[in-house]
């Protein structure tokens, strides 16, 4: 295989058999979307999406219920910087019983100099993308608790927590942030079973991307990366199975790079 070449789909293994899981920005062309897929045919036995489009999260819960089964695919509005959005998102997964696994995957982007930047695009990014994570965690983790099972939590973090980049500081700073939450997130969990990680990728092509993104500037961050090609987001999505199986069972607190580009 050449390795500018994305590798051919890696089918389900039943790693996830039986598991609610919840996952949110899920109903988009990317990461989440992507998680969901693998999820179900991992066996999960419920995936909640949560989202803030109710036309594309209605759209994927029409074609997720067709391949899957509509007993196994659940959709409600979800802004994460609503904590009663939250609230009605784990509820409905919780009429099926308890949470197993939480995907924190919303986040914003966006480019501005540190010296033009607002406080208004300083904080919306800031308030989705790491106290949403924030939201969501303390919100999933007490259900956890109060079940008492032991259950799993992923977030989606970012290269660019770990390096600089031009016209990135809000976003930066914000997936900083949420490798440091699921650290200490991780410690506070850790007494009652529950697992806190995150992976870190950089460069997943989907279709959005493309359209707000110039060809020039996807060849440059291609060429960055070690197989010189974008991630597919199944990769990215791979990873965050793996998190949420048995097979990762002693870690928690880690944060797993998808690129080779984590310094």
């Amino acid at each position: 295989m050449n390795a500018r070449t994305a590798p051919d789909y890696v089918p389900g293994h039943g790693l996830l058999e039986g598991r609610r899981v919840v996952i949110t920005a899920a109903a988009g062309a990317g990461i989440g979307s992507a998680t969901v897929q693998k999820f179900l045919e991992e066996g999960a036995a419920l995936v909640v999406l949560g989202d803030t489009h109710a036309g594309r999260l209605a759209e994927a819960e029409s074609r997720l219920a067709e391949r899957f089964g509509a007993d196994r695919v659940r959709s409600v509005v979800c802004d994460v910087t609503r904590e009663e959005q939250i609230t009605e998102l784990l509820d409905a997964a919780e009429e099926h019983g308890p949470i197993d696994v939480m995907i924190n995957n919303a986040g914003l982007g966006g480019s501005a100099s540190i010296l033009s930047m607002t406080d208004e695009e300083w904080s919306r990014v800031l308030d989705i993308t790491l106290t949403g994570t924030f939201r969501c965690i303390r919100a999933v983790g007490n259900r956890m608790v109060a079940a008492g099972t032991p259950g799993v939590i992923v977030n989606n973090a970012s290269v660019i927590g770990w390096r600089a980049q031009v016209e990135q500081a809000h976003y930066a700073a914000a997936k900083a942030g949420v490798m440091a939450l699921t650290r200490s997130a991780a410690m506070d969990l850790a007494p009652h079973g529950i697992r806190v990680n995150a992976v870190s990728p950089s460069l997943a092509m989907h279709p959005f991307l493309e359209k707000v993104t110039t060809p020039e500037l996807l060849d440059q961050l291609k060429a960055r990366e070690a197989f010189g090609r974008a991630a597919e987001p199944w990769e990215i999505a791979n990873v965050m199975v793996f998190l949420a199986s048995a097979y990762s069972s002693y870690m928690t607190g880690e944060v797993v790079s998808v690129s080779s580009q984590h310094a």
